[in-house]
């Protein structure tokens, strides 16, 4: 038995890198067909407010219990230094925090609603513009009579 250890090994570290693959694979094809979401380069700029209004919403008991737990994880995973792509790469490297921000987001915008986004929201109005663009939210109407 002691000898079967290294293909045990072997199939466990070959499993885990294809699963890295088709991860790659999947975030990849999420960027080649969303391009209207958000560039990276405008997502990176926007990152202290939305993690500021990221954990205001998970601290917001208005907010379901579901949606908390979600924003929790988001902000576990972005804390964590081992991220599905390295952050070291060039370009590709906050490519994945940036999509899975932008999944959760959607998702929490779902079922909380815009207006606890921008109830919560402490940076610019064009900032608030870009992530309700990169959560999936139509773009306001102008014209409209919102008193913020």
């Amino acid at each position: 038995m002691s000898a079967q250890w290294w293909e045990i090994a072997l199939g466990i570290i070959a499993g885990l890198a294809a699963v890295y693959a088709v991860l790659l694979l999947a975030l990849w094809a999420y960027a080649r067909r969303h391009p209207e979401t958000v560039g990276m380069r405008d997502a990176l700029r926007l990152l202290p407010d939305v993690l500021r209004v990221l954990r205001r919403l998970a601290a917001d008991t208005s907010v379901s219990r579901g949606v908390r737990i979600k924003l929790f994880l988001l902000l576990g995973y972005l804390a964590f230094p081992i991220d599905l792509v390295p952050d070291f790469l060039p370009l590709i490297g906050y490519a994945d925090d940036v999509i899975i921000m932008a999944l959760v987001l959607r998702s929490v915008i779902r079922s909380a609603g815009p207006d606890a986004l921008r109830r919560h929201w402490p940076g610019t109005p064009a900032g608030l513009a870009v992530v309700e663009r990169l959560a999936g939210l139509p773009a306001p109407r102008t014209g409209s009579s919102d008193a913020a």
